[in-house]
């Protein structure tokens, strides 16, 4: 790993524009893929997989799966990795829950990733909306597994609340980078916010939900910052982590300083796995939501989360 990240802010000759050979995207040939743009546009919906130029869109699509995007696709932050326009954000759409839940409905998905752009310019952050589409969403699919990828909403706990009452099967809050460089790559996000974002998400449930989050790499962090960063997330009780590669979005974005070998991904797999992560999808164009329906909650969280839900039915 390169220890070059301190010149990023400055240095934009950094940037390897040559990408490797393992950099490579499969154009679409599925039907599948046009049903599912179709959809998507059908029903006025915004996806992550466009917005943020996923390079895994052609497969995920081809498979019927997508990440739904709520709250709009304007984000009040400018991260320097993030494709998302910023910019200042529309009115929240009412029926946008319902819509997310009929696409889900559609694609008869068993396992749905919703995520938003991040609205600063809301009291909550967004958060509401959230628990409204979640909640639309198991009222129309009462058994699919319900991922939700979300901002920091400034940490404000009475906002993450209304997420977690909500009860997601997985709460994702992405560190994206580690602790030296977020300053750099994370507009107004802090490494250790992020940390307490997802242990307090855990502790709101006591405990019974899957907590997962990600990191990029390439963007000249430390192979000891790596694992120190896993040990982060390890000690805030989180088991599901992400492993990518950073791909610059734009010349506008940070450069790429290097591109890791496929067979670093799998090191660091294998090391992630020995530090106690239940499940570990590390690979250069690994994603948060890249191949996220392989993995599932602990069934004791998922019953107890059942439960739960339960027991909030027969009080009201």
């Amino acid at each position: 790993m390169s220890g070059c990240g301190t010149k990023l802010e400055l240095d934009s000759s950094l940037h390897r524009e040559k990408k490797p050979p393992w950099i490579k995207v499969k154009l679409p040939s599925d039907p599948q893929f046009w049903s599912t743009k179709s959809l998507v546009t059908d029903l006025k919906l915004v996806t992550v997989c466009e917005e943020a130029q996923c390079p895994n869109r052609w497969e995920c699509w081809s498979h019927g799966t997508a990440t739904f995007m709520i709250a709009g696709e304007k984000c009040t932050r400018a991260c320097g990795f993030c494709a998302i326009k910023t910019a200042r954000p529309d009115p929240l759409e009412a029926d946008e829950p319902e819509r997310v839940a009929e696409a889900t409905r559609r694609m008869k998905l068993r396992h749905v990733v919703i995520t938003a752009v991040a609205r600063d310019d809301l009291r909550d952050g967004g958060a509401e909306h959230f628990q409204q589409t979640i909640q639309a969403v198991r009222a129309a699919n009462p058994d699919t597994i319900i991922e939700v990828l979300v901002p920091d909403f400034n940490d404000r706990d009475w906002a993450l609340a209304l997420v977690m009452e909500a009860r997601p099967h997985i709460f994702n809050h992405n560190l994206e980078t580690v602790q030296r460089l977020t300053p750099l790559v994370r507009s107004r996000a802090q490494y250790q916010r992020s940390l307490s974002v997802l242990q307090k998400a855990k502790a709101m449930v006591q405990g019974k939900v899957a907590t997962k989050s990600g990191l990029m790499l390439g963007l000249g962090e430390r192979l000891e910052e790596i694992h120190q960063a896993m040990d982060d997330l390890r000690a805030h009780d989180v088991t599901v982590l992400t492993l990518g590669q950073y791909l610059r979005p734009s010349p506008k974005h940070l450069p790429v300083i290097e591109y890791i070998d496929p067979s670093v991904f799998d090191e660091l797999k294998q090391t992630a796995l020995a530090k106690g992560f239940r499940h570990v999808a590390s690979g250069p164009l690994v994603r948060s939501s890249y191949h996220a329906a392989n993995f599932r909650p602990e069934l004791d969280v998922l019953e107890a989360i059942d439960a739960d839900l339960r027991a909030q039915a027969g009080r009201t």
